[in-house]
């Protein structure tokens, strides 16, 4: 179960798909691609005109969007405060209750959590599916899916 816990946030979002996660497989992958482009820089401009490509002239751009993703600093949000929703409510909330997940709580759902509309019709569904399967099922269902 701790290994789950390490994955799966409160609010039941899996923090190692999310790309500020600094061991996620956004991250890692990122970090993978990066070594594999080595200095593409230099080739990237020269195909743009070589194969008359102008998709490669959008290579900085992307290598800057990489690089983003290569660095991920978060740890997950029961290690610290997300660094994404900065005024997620759910950490303190579990915190305080002592529950592991949000659909734990006998005030579920609530609006403490502060996300916007879409996220929060998503934290609901999530906590529901978690509730009617088990976090041990649920995690084996998402764990080879993308989160976006």
């Amino acid at each position: 179960m701790d290994s789950i816990l390490n994955t799966i946030a409160p609010c039941g979002l899996h923090c190692e798909k999310c790309f500020a996660h600094n061991q996620g497989s956004i991250q890692t992958l990122s970090k993978e691609l990066q070594s594999a482009l080595g200095n593409f820089d230099v080739y990237a401009e020269r195909f743009a005109e070589l194969i008359n490509e102008p998709t490669f002239k959008e290579y900085p751009s992307f290598k800057k969007m990489l690089a983003y993703f290569a660095e991920g600093s978060c740890q997950g949000c029961r290690k610290e405060q997300c660094k994404l929703f900065k005024q997620c409510g759910v950490r303190a909330c579990h915190q305080e209750k002592g529950i592991d997940f949000c659909f734990e709580c006998k005030e579920f759902p609530c609006k403490k959590t502060n996300f916007d509309a879409h996220l929060q019709s998503r934290w609901k569904k999530i906590n529901e599916r978690i509730r009617k399967i088990g976090i041990a099922n649920y995690h084996k269902e998402m764990k080879d899916i993308a989160r976006y």
